[in-house]
């Protein structure tokens, strides 16, 4: 009863993030793990690019990283490596932040209904590459981002939250871009908060 009065809350979600640079959306989720609240706490920063910047982030922040280089590999082979250095981790579930590789069939059906990514545009709009370029190109009046389940089709799973960016006139692909990541880094830690506590 005691712990009941004292609303005494669940343990976190152990989450792994994959990238391939910067980082910048990874780094969002790690600092939105500090706040009491958070229900999750990131176990491990994987990146298939052992140079990419977020690599050395994440370690300076005190979260282990892991680098695997696809090179020379096959994919089976290499998408093996990160599934065993996030199960040596013990993830439950894998936020892909900037992650530039498609994961193949067998990595998704692995992790199903336990990985998520955020997508630069207004999805089911504008599914895979330069999304910026293509949204200004079609005259819409807003871009924005999607974080959605991760499933084998490209950009195709369920939408778990979105947030919109008007876009203004002489927007090119860079300058809306960097207006869109400023959202993202608001929407991924909140819809990924809510979805780990659905």
């Amino acid at each position: 009863m005691a712990e009941a009065a004292t609303g005494a809350s669940s343990p976190r979600k152990r989450l792994g993030i994959l990238i391939s640079g910067r980082g910048s959306n990874m780094a969002s989720l790690v600092e939105a793990a500090a706040a009491p609240d958070c229900p999750y706490t990131v176990v491990l920063v994987a990146s298939d690019k052992p140079e990419a910047a977020g690599l050395a982030w994440a370690a300076e922040h005190g979260v282990p990283t892991f680098a695997q280089s696809p090179k020379g590999m096959p994919k089976a082979e290499y998408e093996a490596k990160i599934d065993a250095a996030l199960r040596a981790a013990g993830v439950e579930a894998i936020a892909l932040a900037g992650y530039m590789r498609l994961l193949s069939d067998d990595f998704v059906a692995r992790w199903r209904g336990r990985i998520v990514n955020i997508h630069p545009s207004l999805l089911p709009k504008y599914k895979g590459l330069d999304t910026h370029a293509r949204a200004i190109e079609a005259g819409d009046a807003e871009a924005g981002a999607s974080v959605h389940l991760v499933t084998e089709e490209l950009d195709g799973g369920h939408v778990l939250g979105q947030a919109r960016v008007p876009i203004l006139a002489g927007d090119t692909a860079d300058s809306l871009a960097a207006r869109v990541l400023a959202e993202e880094h608001k929407l991924y830690p909140k819809t990924l908060a809510a979805w780990l506590r659905s």
